[in-house]
């Protein structure tokens, strides 16, 4: 036997062996420590560090603009930009350098991002640029290494599918500036909000609710892995009242003419169409206007970036007869019988107030002065009523102030009188300023949609609040809010002496000596006023207007509203210095965007929605 304190040899060995191989391990591990601590030790600390979560937002889609059938005019598709976190890379400047000369980007451009990046977190994303080419994404993802922080984001870009149709109405989309990120925490940089229109008014229902990911990146800041993630709502969809069919109408029909086209329904406030020419391409805008682009719209004689229809105020000239023709009859100044001589003039004082028509009309009653246009008569009709009486009645058509539609900034035109003449300008009311009054001019101005709005409260003796949108709907299409039509004001007129009147504005287009026959529309009875405004008084009469300066020439005018007996639509043209008057060349405008309503109305049937 071995005693105790022998140890057997295969024992001994087995000991060796395990001493060896922990010796080992050991010796491993003190290299591996070494290795991990001393060699690389710098730069394993600069990655662990560089690892974290961050929040990364997903941008919710904005949501659609629609016309009343439900065609789209706005909506939103994937673009893809470049974006640049700071804090992701060592030399921010020598980045941005790489990344431009990639993007084919210039040096102004350059230090436009860094300036950017200055002055915010390191850790939120820098826009570098938007909309990215196909070839550009791909620079981007093929030389990632090069580019530390950068990558390229989804994100929605706004399409305008009919370009210039219906632009000043619908707005345009741009970089939040840093006065909006002052003005409000609910945005960041580069966020796109509306900047003007129905863009911007409604930006907060367009907008909708951006979602989120959590995500972890690395030193580079490269997606490594999604933590967790909540969705984007999209914005809602606006339901506008206009019909495309006929806001193209009235933009095809201005042509290449400056002016506006309004198109109510009188019985419940509906905007069918508001038509600016020129107009102006809202796609431009997407990613941010072009300094080319931007200066040829802004240097354009012809001013495409003016909203005429709403924010224009011109003298409305004859079509302001209407009110007045309602006011004398309402007044007792004059009745329909009444009989007034018109021999081409008409003295006050030491001065001639002349009619358009030098030889005069002979002897015209209200009817007859309404279809023919006479000044003479309404000179004498205004001069009886007095200027404060025409402004109370010109009031109670709506004009004078703001119609209250949804759109920013409206222009309430002037209707003078003594009061208004004291505060404005600190002198008495003259009674030679009533005659120029009493057909449209002097100190009167008007908007096209004031005249669109005055025109249908003849037509159906109330005003409705000019409605745009009729209605707000969610992605899923459930309405979210109604804007119901908005009685605003009924006119304190007899129905006789409306009757009268509108019978007056019937003659104007049907009677073969009526100043507006070329609005006649097949088998419909419109009804309506011409006008010619002046802009500037000439020493003499050109024998032809293409004679005197473009930016001299008198503006035409047409309202009507149709069918007469019923009315449905009223329509108000302006055409900014014409080559011709109301009669020549709003006319044939109005006429030809009525033709195109009762046309739809045989092919597809009412474009009133019934009230909710």
């Amino acid at each position: 036997m071995f005693g105790s304190h022998e140890v057997p040899v295969d024992l001994r060995r087995r000991l060796v062996y395990a001493s060896a191989a922990a010796s080992f391990a050991l010796l491993l591990l003190v290299l591996r420590l070494w290795w991990l601590q001393i060699l690389h030790g710098e730069d394993l600390a600069a990655l662990s560090e560089n690892n974290r979560i961050r929040l990364r937002r997903i941008t919710a889609t904005r949501g659609r603009i629609v016309d009343r059938r439900g065609r789209v005019l706005v909506e939103s598709e994937a673009s893809y930009d470049a974006v640049l976190v700071p804090e992701d890379t060592k030399d921010l400047e020598g980045t941005v350098e790489i990344l431009a000369h990639y993007l084919g980007q210039s040096a102004a451009d350059t230090t436009a991002v860094l300036e950017r990046a200055s002055g915010r977190p390191r850790f939120q994303e820098v826009l570098v640029k938007r909309d990215l080419s196909f070839e550009e994404v791909v620079a981007i993802e093929t030389h990632q290494t090069e580019l530390p922080g950068v990558s390229v984001r989804v994100t929605p870009k706004r399409l305008y599918r009919e370009g210039v149709t219906l632009a000043h109405v619908l707005g345009y989309t741009g970089e939040v500036s840093r006065e909006d990120l002052k003005r409000s925490n609910r945005y960041r940089g580069g966020d796109l909000i509306g900047k003007s229109g129905l863009e911007q008014i409604f930006d907060e229902q367009l907008r909708g609710v951006n979602g989120g990911r959590h995500v972890e990146v690395d030193a580079v800041g490269r997606e490594i892995r999604v933590l967790d993630k909540v969705d984007a709502a999209a914005g809602n969809t606006l339901v506008l009242s206009v019909d495309l069919d006929l806001q193209r109408s009235a933009e095809q029909a201005l042509g290449e003419q400056v002016g506006a086209v309004v198109m109510l329904d009188p019985r419940n406030g509906d905007v069918l169409a508001m038509a600016s020419q020129p107009s102006f391409d809202p796609n431009l805008f997407n990613g941010g206007i072009r300094s080319e682009d931007w200066k040829q719209l802004i240097g354009n004689i012809r001013k495409p970036m003016t909203q005429r229809a709403f924010r224009g105020q011109y003298p409305p000239g004859s079509t302001f007869k209407l009110v007045v023709a309602a006011a004398a009859l309402q007044e007792g100044v004059i009745n329909p019988f009444t009989k007034i001589g018109c021999s081409g003039s008409h003295r006050l004082g030491r001065r001639d107030f002349r009619c358009w028509r030098r030889g005069g009309h002979g002897q015209m009653t209200v009817i007859d002065a309404l279809a023919q246009s006479c000044d003479v008569f309404f000179y004498q009709v205004g001069q009886k009523l007095g200027v404060d009486t025409i402004a109370k009645y010109a009031r109670m058509f709506g004009m004078g102030e703001p119609t209250g539609i949804v759109l920013g900034h409206e222009k309430g035109g002037v209707i003078p009188d003594r009061h208004w003449k004291r505060e404005r300008l600190k002198e008495p009311w003259y009674p030679g300023e009533t005659l120029p009054v009493a057909i449209g001019q002097g100190y009167v101005t008007a908007t096209p949609l004031q005249m669109a709005h005055a025109v249908g409260a003849l037509a159906v003796g109330e005003r409705y609040r000019p409605r745009l949108v009729l209605r707000l709907e969610d992605a899923g299409g459930d309405v979210v809010e109604s804007i119901p039509a908005e009685l605003v004001g009924e006119l304190e007129i007899k129905g006789g002496v409306l009757d009268e009147v509108r019978h007056g504005l019937l003659e104007v287009v049907q009677h073969p000596r009526g100043t507006g026959k070329r609005a006649a529309v097949e088998g419909i009875a419109v009804a309506g006023k011409t006008g010619t405004s002046q802009v500037v008084t000439l020493a003499a009469d050109p024998k032809d207007s293409k004679d005197v300066p473009w930016n001299q020439r008198d503006h035409a005018w047409f309202v009507a509203f149709a069918p007469a007996a019923e009315p449905e639509v009223a329509i108000a043209v302006l055409v900014e210095h014409a080559d011709g008057g109301g009669g020549k060349v709003a006319a044939p405008v109005a006429g030809a965007v009525l033709e195109e309503y009762f046309r739809m109305q045989l092919d597809f049937g009412p474009v009133r929605y019934a009230e909710n």
